[in-house]
């Protein structure tokens, strides 16, 4: 009889082992989905992504506006100088309508600008810049200055007007997000929808007090507009050892109003010994049904001379016909 409870007690000490993993995991992860069901496509390589995607949504690419965000490291005068990173980072742009930089470090802000040429030089079709102060306005934050840009493709969107949020009075950045209002266009330059894309670099000690700020942000904006479809985007280093998923839950930019479409459990960054969900993307709506749950990570780079980050997309549907 105790050989047989011994042998009950193995077999019931490896059933523990087994699904104790299986249930914690459950556990960290059971906050992680967005609020409404995502397609998430990791894009390897062109081939790749093609195939998936064909596997995924039966929306084809030219029905599709793609926006993406992309921390490009220490974009100054030394990258603009290396010709094999431009190369790599003018192809990445080229797969996206829309590509959201953040942390452009040029002095003589003439990077940028040569950015736009190159990528033009290998474009098909016209791509133009909305290119942001110098964001870090107050006197305690200028050594963090750095500057935002959004590089579009011409027939697929408008811009309207860009302003960098006012951050005077309350000083709760330490670079203040721009905002961009842009018309969505169709494959036949009909204006399509009316979209503010916000986007900013929070500093890292900082990240979740600047992520709740993005709020504000968001409610001062409203104020002065009747656009209802709002984007946010960009590094907000909400992860890992500066914003845990706990923190970030107890703000108000956590709320049903806003919609995460990068989980927490996402991996953003470059390197192999890290795993943080640092570059988000966030929606106040689904632009009028435009957002059909499709995102990814771009993970189609070389190497961390190119980035230490990602570039993160999602689709918005261009079809005329698109219903809310």
């Amino acid at each position: 009889m105790a050989r047989h409870d011994s042998a009950l007690q193995g077999v019931m000490l490896v059933a523990l082992l087994i699904l104790f993993p299986m249930t914690i995991q459950l556990l960290i992860h059971q906050d992680d989905s967005p609020l409404w069901r995502t397609v998430y496509v990791e894009v390897e390589s062109e081939e790749d992504e093609e195939e998936t995607e064909a596997r995924s949504e039966s929306r084809s690419r030219e029905d599709v506006a793609r926006i993406a965000t992309f921390n490009i490291k220490i974009f100054g005068e030394t990258k603009m100088g290396k010709a094999d990173v431009i190369s790599e980072l003018v192809n990445i742009t080229l797969r996206y309508d829309m590509l959201v930089v953040q942390e452009i470090k040029d002095l003589d802000q003439t990077v940028p600008y040569d950015f736009l040429d190159a990528i033009n030089a290998e474009a098909n079709e016209a791509y133009a810049l909305v290119l942001s102060e110098r964001s870090g306005q107050q006197d305690d934050d200028q050594g963090g200055q750095e500057q935002y840009a959004i590089y579009y493709r011409t027939s697929r969107f408008q811009a309207d007007s860009a302003w960098l949020h006012n951050d005077s009075e309350l000083d709760q950045f330490q670079r203040e997000p721009l905002i961009a209002n842009f018309n969505l266009l169709s494959n036949n330059g009909t204006v399509l929808e009316d979209i503010a894309f916000i986007t900013v670099h929070t500093k890292p000690a900082n990240a979740v007090n600047e992520t709740a700020a993005l709020h504000d942000v968001v409610e001062t904006y409203n104020v002065n507009s009747t656009e209802s479809d709002v984007v946010l985007l960009g590094d907000f280093n909400a992860d890992c050892s500066y914003a845990s998923t706990y923190e970030l839950n107890q703000l108000e930019i956590r709320n049903p109003d806003y919609f995460w479409v990068v989980p927490d459990s996402a991996d953003t960054t470059f390197s192999e010994n890290t795993h943080c969900a640092y570059d988000r993307i966030v929606m106040t709506s689904d632009v009028d049904g435009r957002f059909f749950g499709r995102w990814g990570v771009d993970r189609n780079m070389s190497d961390s001379d190119v980035s230490d980050h990602f570039p993160v997309w999602f689709d918005l549907d261009i079809s005329e016909d698109v219903l809310e």
